[in-house]
């Protein structure tokens, strides 16, 4: 088998997975009971959030676990909303978001808020001056992601967030980091709210984290035994100590591992371009774990089952679109059949070079077939 759609999720590290089962089998007591068993299992909660902010260079206060990225992103988004709009209804995001985001900005428009969105480069990058003609002062809120999970375009955050704060000072901005964190140097910092998932750094699923700066308030969405409290409930212990091992791994020699993925990402580039119908959309912003192609004269789900069949899995492109057309794509290129036709190859450091050659056979083969059918 070779994996290569690790943008739509990871596997779980033995090591990881091993924190999973003693936490559960040895930790079962609920960190809120007063006896020796809950003060065990506080003081191993205790031990996880002091790892977790002390790896993100935030403080322990300065965080709020969540079932993964999109309850974050709707936490952070929501909740900065109902917060802040005796300031302005006027929300921005970027066109290269995941389709969360997109499903939050039309519940809020039927609360009245007026959304908004910036353009982008055909690069994928923020179009600044778009950016700084749509934030006034009624902005509230400017939500971009720092990776975009279908081409793997990466956004200055820092110069971002300078563009915001000289239109307006006040505005609150949110990134989703989930395709960033553990696959690039990143500052948290750089923003005031921020979004991840453990299932994308080999962490198990229904985990996952919002970054918030202790000048931000939140509203909170549900409600729980404490007032203001923004994920009530008894802490998932077994998951938030796997999170905080996953996210560990994930940060160690995080350049070296970036590095090999860049060799693996221009092996395939140079295979690809001796195809003239082929289109490489990922671009030299792009991280080198996300490779975007358009097939242009093949059915991308067709193509897809092709290499299934020789047990190599790539995807179209996010997950959560379901083999709809590269949004990402569209707005970054404007061509209806190059969005229509996409594949995303999604690289790990965990990818041998031999499942690289392996894929580019089975490529040649399939693509040979295929395109004498069209």
């Amino acid at each position: 088998m070779v994996y290569l759609d690790y943008s739509a999720t990871t596997p779980v590290l033995p090591e990881v997975l091993d924190s999973y089962n003693k936490v559960t089998e040895e930790y079962f007591g609920n960190p809120n009971s007063l006896h020796s068993l809950g003060v065990k299992s506080q003081e191993l909660l205790e031990s996880a959030n002091s790892q977790i902010a002390e790896l993100l260079h935030i403080k322990e206060t300065e965080f709020i676990y969540t079932s993964g990225a999109t309850e974050a992103n709707n936490l952070a988004i929501i909740g900065a909303a109902l917060t802040y709009r005796r300031y302005g209804k006027r929300i921005l995001f970027s066109k290269m978001e995941h389709p969360s985001i997109y499903g939050i900005a039309k519940y809020l428009e039927k609360l009245g808020f007026v959304i908004d969105y910036v353009n982008v480069t055909a690069e994928g990058v923020i179009d600044f001056e778009d950016l700084k003609r749509k934030v006034t002062k009624e902005t509230i809120l400017v939500s971009i992601c720092a990776v975009n999970s279908e081409t793997g375009a990466r956004q200055p955050l820092k110069t971002v967030r300078q563009v915001i704060r000289k239109n307006n000072e006040n505005c609150i901005f949110h990134s989703d980091m989930t395709q960033a964190i553990g696959k690039v140097n990143l500052t948290i910092n750089d923003v005031d709210l921020a979004s991840m998932s453990g299932h994308k750094i080999y962490g198990p699923k229904g985990i996952g984290l919002l970054y918030k700066n202790r000048n931000v308030v939140l509203t909170p969405l549900m409600y729980g035994v404490e007032d203001g409290e923004l994920h009530p409930g008894t802490p998932a212990l077994p998951l938030i100590v796997s999170f905080a091992k996953a996210l560990r791994l994930a940060l160690t020699d995080l350049n070296k591992k970036e590095e090999g993925v860049r060799k693996l990402n221009e092996v395939i580039i140079a295979h690809m371009r001796k195809y003239p119908e082929i289109q490489i959309n990922s671009s030299k912003y792009c991280i080198p774990h996300i490779l975007n192609l358009s097939l242009m004269s093949i059915k991308p789900e067709t193509f897809i089952h092709a290499l299934e069949s020789d047990e190599i899995y790539v995807s179209s492109n996010t997950a959560c679109s379901h083999g709809k057309r590269s949004e990402s794509v569209m707005n970054m290129y404007g061509e209806y059949k190059r969005s229509e036709t996409t594949i995303r190859i999604s690289l790990s450091y965990m990818t041998l070079p031999s499942e690289i050659n392996e894929f580019l056979d089975s490529f040649d083969k399939h693509y040979e077939k295929l395109s004498k059918l069209k």
